[in-house]
């Protein structure tokens, strides 16, 4: 049956700081929980009793420390080998973590989405009510949750990220749908959340997609002029897998989206975000891989083409998705990524593209956890056939919990010597890291990190982080779905 992972974890006080399953965004089916990670969450269980002990800290109070987060990174070597760069000494003394924590990083995510969570969530949960008691510090006039729901949604969203991770800046995301009232997150909310947050800070901290639907026909170019002109979108979203109209469609075709690209152009919209991979079971299989990228980049050499989820197929079952059936070649060469590698000989047969970006939403939370070797198979393919500049840092929280474990996991993700060796890889250097977790995007959305900086620093968003830094209380859950095997067929999650 399918469960949220944060109502599953509800009874639960000592989550790890590093997921021990993957939850789907509702986007896929999930695979089981591995025997791997079965035995990473044993032996994290074992060392933060351990490393808690030695520093007399509660298991709960550990767990949401640096040292707790350490202690997860080691039991992640200790099942899949030197992957992190992380000592023993860190997850027995907080001051060990903290001197290695880089300090102002810009870091900036380009895919993230609030979702909804129930009353009983926020009245029940030790970490509803801890973020009760940050919108209450957002917001003094709060009084209750009956009349707020929905703003306290928007406040967990920003507690998740900007309070619980080193996040700088934001894009918030959604989904489209052929009509606007049936979408719990249209353009106009999605802005409203931009509006909302911003407001908060007195500073620009999010930025918004507008959803853009070229299978509904020419006349969604009026929709599309309204949302640049009135809501003024930062950039697009889109799915090509999505069968709004008629059928699904392609970014190379020459009747149904090239006249979206042209109207594009004139309204000065450069970036491109498409969903690609992850084929939820009502998406078109066919229409999710990346095979229509090539001829649409080299066509419209002055858009930017953001691969969202990096193309990347996903790790579980492929959820009866309509249309062709996409049959993954058999092979055993670990190279082979499932979609993503179209996507590099698409670049290796046309060194003159330069306009195809990889997004890492989902897609580097998976492999990190599930095969981190494949993580570091796709991050140094990505440099060599487009380069460290054409990786874009994006986590698909809230629905992965707070970003904060994903930007550790980047930060300490170390390549391993005999795949630099074998082939030719390059390290994963601090400037590399630099780039992904943030200042390629600020160049792609024309943001300057340090005038960002400057002003970030100052806002209202940064007074309260650093108050709530002292006694923090992240939840170390997701607010996505998994799948717990009752003996049904899985099949597309609904209700959230």
């Amino acid at each position: 049956m399918w469960i949220r992972q944060c109502d599953l974890d509800a009874e639960q006080e000592e989550l790890p700081p590093i997921t021990t399953r993957i939850a789907s965004n509702e986007e896929f089916i999930p695979p089981v929980q591995s025997t791997e990670q079965k035995e990473y969450e044993a032996r994290v269980e074992e060392l933060s009793a351990q490393s808690a002990r030695r520093q007399g800290m509660s298991r709960r109070d550990f767990m949401r420390s640096g040292s707790g987060m350490a202690a997860a990174l080691l039991a992640l070597n200790q099942v899949f080998g030197s992957c992190f760069d992380v000592d023993a000494a860190e997850a027995l003394d907080q001051k060990a973590f903290e001197e290695k924590w880089p300090k102002n990083q810009f870091i900036f995510d380009i895919q993230t989405h609030h979702v909804d969570v129930s009353k009983k969530w926020y009245d029940d949960t030790p970490a509803g009510r801890a973020t009760l008691s940050f919108f209450r510090a957002l917001r003094p006039s709060f009084k209750g949750i009956e009349d707020t729901l929905d703003q306290l949604n928007r406040g967990h969203y920003v507690k998740e990220v900007f309070g619980d991770s080193d996040t700088v800046m934001a894009v918030i995301s959604g989904v489209p749908s052929r009509e606007w009232d049936k979408n719990p997150l249209p353009p106009d909310q999605m802005v409203a959340t931009r509006k909302f947050v911003n407001d908060l800070a007195g500073s620009q901290r999010v930025l918004s997609h507008g959803l853009l639907r070229p299978n509904l026909g020419l006349k969604e170019l009026d929709e599309m002029e309204r949302q640049v002109k009135e809501l003024k979108i930062d950039a697009w979203k889109m799915y090509t897998g999505a069968e709004l109209g008629e059928k699904p469609w392609r970014m190379d075709d020459e009747k149904v989206a090239y006249p979206f690209w042209e109207r594009t152009k004139k309204l000065g919209v450069k970036n491109l975000c498409v969903h690609k991979g992850l084929p939820l079971g009502f998406f078109n299989e066919q229409a999710c891989t990346p095979v229509d990228l090539e001829k649409a980049a080299l066509d419209w050499p002055d858009l930017n083409f953001v691969v969202y989820h990096s193309g990347f197929r996903g790790f579980g079952a492929l959820a009866g998705g309509t249309g062709q059936k996409v049959k993954d070649p058999a092979t055993d060469d670990p190279q082979e990524i499932s979609w993503i590698s179209d996507i590099f000989r698409i670049l290796k047969r046309n060194p003159k593209i330069k306009n195809i970006y990889f997004e890492l939403g989902s897609t580097f939370h998976m492999t990190s956890v599930y095969k981190p070797q494949m993580c570091m198979h796709m991050l140094g393919q990505m440099i060599q056939t487009a380069g460290a500049d054409h990786i874009l840092w994006g986590t698909d929280s809230i629905w992965n919990g707070s970003p904060q474990s994903q930007i550790v996991r980047l930060r300490k993700l170390k390549m391993n010597e005999q795949l630099m060796e074998k082939y030719k890889y390059p390290a994963l250097t601090d400037a590399i890291k630099d780039q992904i977790l943030g200042l390629n995007a600020a160049k792609l959305f024309g943001i300057d990190p340090e005038a960002k900086r400057k002003a970030i620093q100052a806002d209202k968003l940064t007074q309260l982080r650093q108050e709530y830094r002292r006694q923090p209380s992240p939840s170390n859950t997701q607010y996505g779905w998994i799948w717990i095997d009752d003996g049904r067929e899985p099949t597309v999650p609904v209700g959230s």
